[in-house]
C-alpha cells in the first residue's frame, strides 16, 4: 500500500504534482511576486529563474510573427514587466496575464480590434482580396496635421486578412528587439534591414476618455519626479479642415501596451513617421509606425513625440542627435 501511494502521488512523468500546479501559476506573477516565491525552495527558485528567462526572450508573449527579445548589457534586469495587447483596447478586463512559457494560452480574440470597434457600414466588394492596393475603393491616403491619414479594408469588406490593403492589421511582421541603452532606459531596435516606407508596429494600449488621459498625466508627472518612472500616454490630435475643432485619441501603454511603448524620442524626428489608419467600419483609427527611410539592422527606432516645450526645466532628452533640444517636449494634456 506504501509503495501504490508514493506511486500515486507522482504524474505518469515522475514529475510531482505540485510543480505540474506551480507550471501553471508562476507565469501569471509579477517581478515581484516571483522574487518573493524564489526564496521560499531551491526548486522553486529554479522555476523562477526559467520563467525570467523565457520573459526576456519574448516580449510579445507569441502574439507576433517573430519573438521579440530582451537585450540588457547595461545592468541586471532581465526584462520589462508590462501587460501585453497586440492593437487598442477599450476598458481591458483584466489585470494579470500569462508569461513566461513558450506555450501561449492568452486569447488573441480578445485583443483583435475588429470586434470590439467596428459599427458595420458600407466597404469594398474586391472578393476574397484585394490585388492591387491602388484600386481599392478603400484606399486612402491623405495628410493630417502632420500626420499621414491612410484607410484600410475592415469588416465591412469583403476581403479577409490576406487582403494587401490590410497591412497593419496583421501584426508585427519586422524582426526588433528591445535594448536596455546607458542612460535612456530600454529602446525597440530593428533587428534586419527595414526598407523605407515599411510598417513597423501599431503603437497599442490602453483608449482613454480626454478626462483620463489628463487625469492619468497629472498622476504620471508626479511618479516621475523621483526619477524612478516613465509612462507611456500618447495623445494624437487630428484636425479638422477648419482647424477649430480636432480628434482626440488618447493611448496608454504605460501598464498595457505592445513594443512601441519601448519607442524613445528623437528631436531630429527619427527615422519613423506616425500615421493614424482607419478601416472601413471601424469607430476608432489606430496610430501606426512607418519607416521613414531605410533602417539598417542594429539601429534604433525613434520618433518626434513633439515639438512643444512648455516647461524649460523639464525632463533631459537623451536622444544625442546634433539638433537635440536638450529636454523632451511637454504640452497640455
Amino acid at each position: 500500500m506504501e509503495k501504490m501511494s508514493r506511486s500515486s502521488s507522482k504524474c505518469k512523468d515522475d514529475t510531482p504534482p505540485f510543480l505540474h500546479i506551480a507550471n501553471l501559476i508562476i507565469p501569471w506573477l509579477t517581478p515581484q511576486e516571483l522574487s518573493s516565491l524564489s526564496c521560499t525552495c531551491h526548486t522553486l527558485s529554479h522555476l523562477c529563474k526559467l520563467i525570467s528567462t523565457v520573459r526576456s526572450s519574448d516580449a510579445s508573449r507569441s502574439f507576433e510573427t517573430h519573438p521579440i527579445p530582451f537585450i540588457n548589457t547595461v545592468d541586471s534586469r532581465p526584462y520589462a514587466f508590462f501587460l501585453y495587447t497586440p492593437t487598442q483596447l477599450i476598458s481591458p478586463n483584466f489585470s494579470r496575464q500569462f508569461w513566461g512559457f513558450p506555450a501561449n494560452p492568452n486569447p488573441t480574440l480578445n485583443f483583435n480590434f475588429k470586434l470590439s470597434l467596428d459599427f458595420g457600414g458600407n466597404g469594398c466588394d474586391c472578393g476574397e482580396k484585394c490585388e492591387i492596393h491602388d484600386d481599392c475603393p478603400c484606399s486612402l491616403l491623405r495628410y493630417g496635421d502632420g500626420a499621414q491619414v491612410i484607410t484600410e479594408c475592415g469588416l465591412s469588406c469583403d476581403c479577409d486578412s490576406s487582403c494587401l490593403n490590410r497591412v497593419t492589421q496583421n501584426g508585427i511582421s519586422v524582426k526588433l528587439k528591445i535594448v536596455r541603452v546607458t542612460k535612456k532606459g530600454w529602446g525597440l531596435f530593428a533587428d534586419q534591414f527595414i526598407s523605407s516606407g515599411e510598417f513597423v508596429c501599431e503603437y497599442a494600449g490602453e483608449l482613454l476618455t480626454t478626462h483620463e488621459a489628463r487625469r492619468r498625466h497629472q498622476l504620471y508627472d508626479e511618479l516621475a519626479k523621483g526619477g524612478q518612472f516613465s509612462s507611456a500616454l500618447l495623445v494624437v490630435r487630428e484636425y479638422l479642415p477648419s482647424r477649430k475643432a480636432c480628434f482626440r485619441i488618447n493611448i496608454d501603454a504605460t501598464i498595457m501596451g505592445n513594443v512601441s511603448r519601448f519607442i524613445n524620442h528623437s528631436c531630429d524626428g527619427g527615422n519613423l513617421t506616425t500615421v493614424l489608419v482607419r478601416s472601413s467600419g471601424a469607430v476608432m483609427p489606430r496610430v501606426c509606425f512607418f519607416t521613414s527611410r531605410d533602417v539598417q539592422a542594429g539601429e534604433e527606432l525613434s520618433f518626434s513625440y513633439g515639438n512643444v516645450r512648455l516647461q524649460p526645466q523639464g525632463f533631459p532628452c537623451l536622444c544625442g542627435c546634433p539638433t537635440c533640444f536638450g529636454i523632451l517636449p511637454s504640452e497640455p494634456t
